[in-house]
C-alpha cells in the first residue's frame, strides 16, 4: 500500500500547478492533502480513480483537510469532538478494517509564539484521540505537525532556537508523543540532515535548500515491520511544502 500526504497551501492554487497529473502519476492507495483552504469539489477526482472526503474549516479560504481514497472505509470521522478544534478543519480520520489513518493539519504557533497555547492544547487532544483509536486497530498519520522535531530535522536550528514550530514546548510534546508508540516512518531509511519538506517563498531558500521537515508519516509501533520504504519527493513543485510518502505492507 502507498500512502501519500501533502500541505498543498491551497488546493485551488495546486490544482493550476498541475496536482491532478502528478497524482494520477503517483499512483497512491490513499493521497491525504493539508491546508486546501476551501471546497475542492471543483475537481473531478473520480477521473484519476479517487473517491474524496474533505473537512474544511468554518472560516473561508484557511486550513481544511482532505483524503483521496480508492477503496473506500468503514467509517469516516470528521474532527475530534471538541468545537475549539474542529472549527478549524484540522482533522479527518478514515477507518479500514486493519488500521485508522489520521489526516492532521496542526496548528502554526506564529510570530511571537501567539498561538502556542492554543497548539499545545490541540496537541494534548490529539493525543488523547489517537489513544482512543489505538484501542482498537493500528494507527496511520499523516500531516504537516509543523514542528521540526531535531536539529537535523531544519537548515538553521541554532538561529531559529525558540521560534514557531522550534519551540522546546513543542518539540518535547513531539518527543513525548513518538516514544508513547509511535515511529517517524522516514527516519526509519534516512538518518542524515538536509532533507527538508518546506521552504520559505523568499530569498530563493528552496533552491538554496533551506528549509524544514517538518511534514511526517507516523505509525504505531505494532506497524513498524511492515514499512517498505519512505521518501521525501523533494522536486515536486505546486505549494511551499513538497509531497512526502510511505510503502508499507498490507
Amino acid at each position: 500500500m502507498k500512502l501519500l500526504s501533502w500541505n498543498v497551501n491551497g488546493i485551488r492554487s495546486c490544482a493550476s500547478k498541475g496536482l491532478l497529473n502528478f497524482l494520477k502519476k503517483a499512483n497512491a492507495d490513499i493521497v491525504c492533502l493539508q491546508e486546501i483552504k476551501g471546497d475542492p469539489s471543483f475537481i473531478d477526482f473520480s477521473k484519476i480513480g479517487y473517491e474524496a472526503s474533505y473537512f474544511p474549516a468554518k472560516k473561508k479560504g484557511y486550513s481544511g483537510v482532505l483524503i483521496l481514497y480508492q477503496k473506500k472505509p468503514l467509517s469516516i470521522i470528521k474532527g475530534m469532538g471538541g468545537k475549539e478544534f474542529d472549527d478549524e478543519g484540522r482533522v479527518l480520520t478514515l477507518e479500514y478494517t486493519k488500521f485508522h489513518l489520521v489526516n492532521a493539519y496542526f496548528p502554526h504557533t506564529q510570530r511571537k509564539l501567539l498561538r502556542l497555547p492554543y497548539k499545545l492544547a490541540f496537541n494534548k487532544a490529539f493525543e488523547m484521540f489517537c489513544q482512543g483509536l489505538r484501542k482498537k486497530k493500528p494507527v496511520i498519520i499523516a500531516g504537516d505537525i509543523n514542528v521540526a522535531h531535531n536539529e537535523i530535522d531544519l537548515r538553521n536550528p541554532k538561529q531559529n532556537k525558540n521560534n514557531a514550530g522550534f519551540t522546546k514546548a513543542e518539540r518535547e510534546w513531539f518527543d513525548g508523543f513518538l516514544k508513547s508508540g509511535y515511529v517517524d516512518t522516514f527516519r526509519e531509511f534516512v538518518s542524515s540532515g538536509g532533507k527538508y519538506t518546506w521552504w520559505p517563498y523568499r530569498n530563493n531558500c528552496r533552491e538554496r535548500n533551506i528549509g524544514w521537515r517538518i511534514d511526517y508519516l507516523l505509525v504505531t509501533q505494532d506497524l513498524r515491520k511492515k514499512l517498505v520504504n519512505g521518501h521525501i519527493l523533494k522536486d515536486v513543485r505546486g505549494s511551499d511544502h513538497c509531497p512526502i510518502s510511505l510503502e508499507i505492507k498490507s
